[in-house]
């Protein structure tokens, strides 16, 4: 292994100001190497949570906005050109963009040096998005830090990882002096107290309450103890909720009857002051309620500072206080709590021996020890990894770079939009008030929004809360609670215009509500949808429109990743999937393998449906029909010249009979996109991704008339090709069929291990 030091190194994760402990972690990395390596150049990238940014040291070279993919591409760009010997990423799936952290693959499939990633942290039992990014994350660092043994255990038994390519390298501390708690105590007005502290920023996830309702007994036996409570609520809570959970853990004081023993220090502190705070600490606390913590910088901290703790035995702590370090007490038992902590209050001999104990051991932990150890993984990602060229344009070929999409554009979507739900249809790009407004579409533009809300914010997006919100309200208003039946069609009036919509409509709306159930990031709309879901779907039972089957399953499988155990709903998504599989087996034929005599409207949906269902259940049957009729359906919608042809609307496609070319819709080509994507994801072969790519670029031009359905300008999109023509005007189904085909190939595209190809 080579002992040259790299010239360039930059890291990437939070950066201070920003108020989150990666940020706090990345900083102090970023400077304890630099300190550690002066002949190397250290510089940051910075991920960004708000538009508005942060006033960054100079240190930050860069900076990402959390949900926007393609600033992720131009960090890799500005990596690549500044030619940075190694790449440190500090990983947590919550503080990158898309399912699961997912945008941050697509730089890193872009930089071209070596990959160092520190995993804050390692889940035993993933979600299939977080196991997907895992995976690739995993395949794309040429090595992985990890800052507790068990985490290297996970990435071997759960992920398969080598321990060859993990190194272990302790969460990094300050270098605090062995000081008597006594000599900080005055000025916090304290002195003649015995200080426990908890600090970090507040949140559910803490248990503070245990150790709350655990004071009672402790001040029983100990009447001068004092509980610090140091650290602000964590932003994103503060923005969602308020302070409500500081305000409960107040009254909860006061209910206790311990308020003169508890102080709230609301304010993220810095250094210096948290030196002084821990410097007054007698015991310190980690009451967490979630055993799968890998990794907490607080615990590191102040157990490195040579103070003794009570912890609940998540990962971390089980580790580090393990042979006496401390005193682990199960999650959620206040009894155990105030046991611990008077332990350490009745022998005071105690006490002082685990402080040496900790404050000895520590001395490995402190930056400068850690920040040498990250030089090494360094040098030891370099020596692993071949020579590669880092010349800037290397690689950027059609065929190796990324596809570029359109991009977003919601001005239409939203002029069509008013306090009701959106319009149905437009007279050219204005929209048209007497057609009023339908369920279908206002189901369509739910799923919009959701999926928008998974890939992230620009400020044009600003208004998809609202708008996810009058669409919710709109299917709320839509299901007759008497008959558990959808309406579909509205007047501008407000009046509904039948009793019942059709089976397809029901279904949408199913498959939106599951969809918001499954995906959507506001508590609010899931737990509404899941209700008007539950209440909508005994109806799908006396259906026979083997669409509204595939919608529904469409939803249900949405439903279910939110409850993945329900046994009602898998119930009926057996029946549904054994429904098409009956269907398609009293129809198809090796000349004809569809599931009826004719291939009309939202063909691929059918397909989709069975792809889904088959890896679900799993029901391998239902799998190999699904993608042996999309193969078809694709060779079918595929011209010699190599574009995408629809099944036109103006006859449809009958077994032994003539194909309709004309009027091309694109709610088919939208059906095309989403079915290839699933079985690109259930397959991974990419002929998959071509396909929907080939779908895609229908809306863009290539097409029979080689002309664009979709008009840059107001974001809209045509209703439809005919033999001569495209329509002029821009409806909401038509731009809702663009938008949400945008949307999945950009979910989809940063997640595939292969660029698209160009290839027709």
């Amino acid at each position: 292994m080579s002992s040259t030091l790299p010239e360039r190194i930059a890291f990437l994760g939070g950066f201070l100001p920003r108020l989150c402990g990666i940020a706090t972690f990345t900083h102090d990395l970023c400077e304890a190497v630099a300190e550690s390596a002066p002949t190397s150049l250290c510089y940051s990238g910075a991920v960004n949570d708000r538009l508005e940014g942060y006033v960054y040291p100079p240190r930050v070279r860069f900076e990402l906005a959390q949900k926007d993919l393609d600033s992720y591409r131009r960090a890799a760009d500005f990596l690549n050109f500044n030619n940075a010997d190694v790449l440190c990423v500090q990983h947590e799936f919550g503080i990158y963009g898309g399912p699961a952290g997912s945008h941050l693959l697509a730089l890193l499939k872009e930089v071209r040096m070596p990959v160092v990633t520190t995993l804050h942290t390692v889940l035993r039992d993933p979600n299939a998005a977080q196991r997907r990014v895992m995976e690739e994350l995993v395949q794309r660092s040429d090595r992985l830090v990890v800052m507790a043994q068990k985490g290297a255990e996970i990435l071997r038994e759960t992920y398969g990882v080598p321990d060859a390519k993990v190194d272990v390298i302790a969460h990094g501390i300050p270098d605090l002096p062995y000081i008597d708690s006594s000599f900080y105590k005055a000025q916090f007005g304290v002195d003649g107290r015995m200080v426990l502290l908890t600090f970090g920023l507040l949140g559910p996830g803490k248990g503070i309450e245990n150790v709350i309702e655990a004071l009672p007994e402790i001040v029983a036996r100990h009447p001068n103890v004092v509980y610090l409570v140091l650290g602000a609520t964590h932003p994103h809570l503060v923005a969602r909720d308020g302070e409500s959970y500081r305000l409960g853990l107040e009254r909860l004081a006061e209910a206790c009857g311990v308020k003169e023993h508890v102080i709230f220090h609301n304010r993220f502190v810095s250094l210096d002051d948290l030196k002084e705070f821990i410097g007054a600490t007698d015991i310190y606390l980690t009451p967490y309620l979630n055993e799968a913590q890998i990794t907490s910088g607080t615990l590191a901290y102040v157990f490195g500072a040579g103070k003794a703790v009570v912890s609940t035995p998540y990962w971390h702590a089980q580790e580090l206080l393990a042979d006496g370090r401390g005193i682990l007490v199960p999650f959620r038992d206040p009894h155990a709590i105030a046991a611990g902590v008077c332990t350490y209050l009745d022998d005071p001999d105690l006490l002082r021996t685990t402080r040496e104990e900790a404050y000895r051991m520590g001395r490995d932990m402190i930056w400068p020890s850690v920040a040498r150890q990250y030089v090494d993984s360094f040098l030891r990602a370099r020596a692993d990894r071949k020579a590669m060229p880092r010349k800037a344009f290397a690689g950027w070929t059609l065929a190796s770079r990324p596809y570029d999409l359109p991009p977003l554009r919601l001005n239409h979507l939203v002029r069509m939009s008013d306090g009701t739900g959106i319009f149905q249809h437009a007279v050219f790009n204005v929209p048209n008030f007497h057609e009023g407004y339908c369920t279908d579409d206002n189901a369509r533009a739910l799923i919009l929004c959701i999926m928008l809300d998974e890939l992230g914010g620009r400020p044009a997006w600003e208004d998809l809360s609202h708008l996810a919100t009058t669409y919710l309200a709109f299917l709320f208003a839509a299901l007759n609670m008497d008959t558990g039946r959808f309406r579909n069609f509205m007047s501008h009036g407000r009046q509904w215009l039948e009793a019942a919509g059709s089976e397809d409509s029901h279904a949408r709306a199913l498959w939106a509500l599951g969809t918001a159930t499954g995906r959507s990031l506001n508590e609010g709309h899931q737990r509404l949808a899941a209700q008007l879901f539950e209440r909508g779907l005994p109806a799908v039972d006396s259906f026979t429109s083997p669409r509204a089957w595939a919608f529904t399953l469409l939803g249900l499988h949405e439903y279910l990743g939110r409850f993945p155990e329900h046994p009602g709903m898998l119930a009926v998504c057996r029946t549904l999937t054994d429904r098409l599989v009956r269907l398609w087996n009293d129809c198809a034929t090796e000349d004809w393998p569809w599931f009826e005599p004719i291939a009309t409207y939202d063909n691929a949906r059918l397909c989709q449906a069975l792809i889904l269902g088959g890896q679900w259940l799993p029901h391998p049957e239902a799998l190999e029909i699904g993608l042996k009729s999309l193969r078809w359906l694709a060779s079918l919608q595929k011209t010699q010249a190599g574009h995408f042809r629809p099944i036109g609307s103006n006859g449809f496609c009958e077994r032994d009979g003539a194909r309709a070319d004309f009027d091309q819709q694109p709610v088919e080509a939208q059906a095309m996109v989403s079915a290839c994507l699933e079985a690109y994801r259930a397959t991974e072969d990419p002929t998959w991704s071509r396909e929907a790519k080939r779908a895609f670029e229908w809306f863009l031009g290539r097409n029979d008339l080689g002309v664009p359905l979709y008009d840059s300008n107001s974001g809209g999109c045509s209703d439809g090709l005919h033999a001569d023509r495209v329509s002029e005007n821009q409806g909401a189904e038509s731009t809702l069929a663009f938008h949400l085909s945008l949307a999945e190939m950009n979910l989809v595209e940063h997640l595939n291990a292969h660029p698209v190809s160009t290839a027709p």
